[in-house]
């Protein structure tokens, strides 16, 4: 892979309202990042092919699978990679800068447990990743869009909250984080009520910050601006539309 892939085109997927949760603001994208691109991709990277992923193969073993959405410059799955290298994580994000850099600090890391895609979550979600078969899946800081006729756009919505249902395995976890109170009161509105998901923390409820999730650089930057911090973790339980799933 010689160059990012921000410009493929971004399709409807059957039975999912397609959220464009992002906008393809590049930045700077730096020489050294072009090189991670040119030189670590072909070791980290999964290009995007929209068909059912072997990732035992991916990864060369059969462990825990992590999902990570828009994992921005990194800062998060870098940590979590080091931290517990008996879990394989899977990192997804659209903004080449930032998986450029993630790459070059994978690189250094020697990281053995990660696999990168730099595509829609959505599209990878619908046709790479088996139904059932995520151990957790992790959104840190997603976009705001905190202009009230930009909601629309927030990632978090009920038709994605059932795909990511659909794509736990049973006893899978979904921990979310944000430093925008507004946008956690949507994530109450929507998670609370999605069949198959329970909040740990009882009904609207927040947990302390778990250890694999380190004071990012978002965090740091929200808590000087006077935000708070909100985790959000949710168990997947048993629900009426869990038959037919496949066991990981």
């Amino acid at each position: 892979m010689s160059e990012p892939v921000d410009k493929k085109p971004f399709t409807q997927e059957p039975g999912v309202r397609k959220v464009r949760s992002f906008v393809l603001r590049q930045g700077r994208f730096t020489p050294a990042q072009q090189r991670a691109f040119d030189e670590q991709w072909p070791r980290f990277g999964l290009d995007y092919a929209g068909t059912p992923r072997d990732f035992d193969a991916a990864f060369g073993r059969n462990a825990p699978r992590v999902l990570e959405i828009g994992f921005g410059n990194g800062e998060a799955l870098r940590f979590a990679a080091a931290l517990d290298k008996t879990r394989d994580i899977i990192g997804i994000e659209v903004h080449a800068p930032g998986v450029g850099r993630l790459l070059n600090a994978l690189a250094a890391d020697d990281a053995r447990n990660v696999r990168l895609y730099h595509h829609d979550a959505v599209e990878v979600l619908v046709n790479e990743i088996a139904d059932a078969s995520l151990d957790e899946v992790r959104i840190y800081f997603p976009d705001p869009w905190h202009k009230k006729r930009h909601n629309k756009r927030r990632l978090v919505n009920p038709e994605f909250a059932a795909l990511l249902v659909r794509k736990l395995a049973p006893t899978g976890r979904l921990h979310l984080a944000t430093d925008w109170q507004d946008y956690a009161e949507q994530m109450w509105d929507v998670l609370d009520a999605t069949p198959g998901l329970a909040n740990r923390a009882g009904l609207r409820g927040a947990v302390p910050r778990p250890e694999w999730r380190p004071q990012t650089h978002f965090e740091t930057r929200g808590q000087k601006l006077g935000h708070g911090v909100w985790d959000l973790l949710y168990d997947k339980v048993p629900h009426d539309g869990s038959q037919g799933e496949t066991d990981a």
